[in-house]
């Protein structure tokens, strides 16, 4: 089944807290701190697989998390980093933040991208050790790794796209142009699924070309197959627009040429603009009269030449002019990462909030405060001085009493409360 669009939910692991320990060596009196700091959680990469084609295996399995890093241990002994984690994915995937749509890779290229950073791992108490403090009972956690819900779009990476409507020859011509093997029938819709193959021109040149599903009128707003699939050839340098030129369905070719251009410009006015060949299938069976200088004149300035999948009449021609035109134009397009808010849009470090609630206790909150809180041994007095000092350095203090903090008044911060006192 080929599967193009999926939703996973992705997490950086998370690092290892530092570890309070102090040294213990006979005949070693007092020998000091000597808690090792914890090792880092495992990043999230995003690496292309070029032997996939199909994100079907994000179908069943929606999370996925790099290992923890471990925590620090005595002798500052340092603890072991996560294990990281690659995602594989077909070449020409899109990688999008579910909730906001930003781009935030395109995986089209060899190279692992690191997509989430594992969350650094906390101090041992050997780093807070100072001449002052020569027995500091506290470290530090490890940070919180970083989690994303993201959406994945295959985005084909293909030279030359072949659009038009079912049935007009398009997975026929493929398969005598390229060694891809699409199934082909002589019904509707035979296509479910974009097919790709490797075209050789003269000498070293090499293609990719594309097989969409066929088009039809309302595709762009959802009809038939080909919305479902478009987006397959937005990275496409070419067209081949592949017209049943013999009528033998019924349908008049320069219409039909019409309608399809006119989906193209629904779903997307650049993709529209994008260079085309008007491929006149099926000249094995023309009727007679001037088909083809009809068909020239129509679709002018575009270049139109004449085939026969089922003969191979006109193929090694058409082959020929895609090389040389594709030659001029350029590579195929890899998308850009979009930029995340400006800065100023973000919370700040030590953002924070001062609130009173009906109990008239005093309510302060902010991230960065529970983490503080998490590394705190409150049992301990240079634990709890040390608390102290990042309170006042925040002006989490001032802020109380311009908010008109009295002295007695009950504070409470993520589950602890205490007697203010200035």
């Amino acid at each position: 089944m080929f599967i193009d669009v999926a939703e996973i939910v992705l997490a950086s692991g998370r690092g290892g807290d530092g570890a309070v320990s102090f040294h213990r060596e006979k005949y070693v009196p007092a020998g000091g701190p000597d808690g090792g700091d914890g090792g880092r959680g495992g990043h999230v990469y995003i690496q292309a697989d070029y032997n996939l084609s199909t994100l079907m295996d994000f179908r069943y399995k929606r999370k996925y998390a790099a290992q923890n890093g471990d925590g620090g241990g005595p002798r500052s002994r340092t603890g072991k980093d996560g294990q990281d984690l690659t995602i594989k994915v077909p070449r020409g995937t899109l990688i999008k933040d579910a909730d906001t749509g930003r781009l935030l890779h395109d995986a089209s290229g060899p190279e692992p991208f690191l997509l989430l950073h594992g969350g650094r791992g906390g101090w041992g108490n050997r780093r807070f050790a100072t001449p002052t403090r020569q027995a500091p009972r506290f470290a530090k956690s490890g940070q919180e790794g970083k989690t994303v819900k993201a959406a994945l779009e295959l985005k084909l990476l293909a030279d030359v796209g072949l659009i038009g409507f079912p049935n007009a020859g398009k997975s026929s011509l493929l398969s005598v142009i390229s060694a891809a093997r699409p199934k082909v029938a002589d019904y509707h819709f035979t296509t479910l699924s974009p097919n790709l193959g490797m075209v050789r021109a003269d000498g070293d040149r090499s293609f990719v070309a594309a097989d969409i599903p066929g088009l039809i009128e309302g595709a762009s707003e959802g009809a038939g197959l080909g919305h479902e699939f478009l987006r397959h050839v937005d990275r496409c340098r070419l067209l081949l627009h592949v017209i049943d030129a013999s009528g033998i369905e019924g349908r008049d070719p320069l219409a039909g040429y019409d309608a399809i251009n006119e989906e193209l410009e629904r779903y997307s006015p650049e993709l529209a603009s994008r260079p085309q060949i008007v491929v006149a299938n099926k000249s094995d069976i023309w009727p007679d009269g001037g088909v083809l200088e009809t068909l020239e004149k129509y679709c002018a300035p575009r270049a139109v030449l004449s085939v026969s999948a089922a003969t191979r009449q006109g193929v090694d021609k058409l082959i020929g002019a895609v090389a040389a035109m594709l030659d001029a134009l350029p590579p195929v397009t890899v998308f850009s990462p979009e930029l995340a808010p400006e800065a100023h849009a973000a919370p700040k470090e030590r953002d924070f909030t001062v609130s009173r609630g009906d109990d008239a206790v005093w309510a302060v909150e902010g991230a960065w405060l529970e983490r503080v809180m998490r590394d705190v041994r409150f049992d301990d007095h240079e634990s709890m001085r040390f608390f102290d000092r990042t309170l006042r350095r925040a002006g989490v203090f001032d802020l109380l009493e311009a908010r008109g903090v009295q002295e007695g008044d009950t504070v409470r911060m993520y589950g602890l409360e205490f007697e203010y006192v200035p």
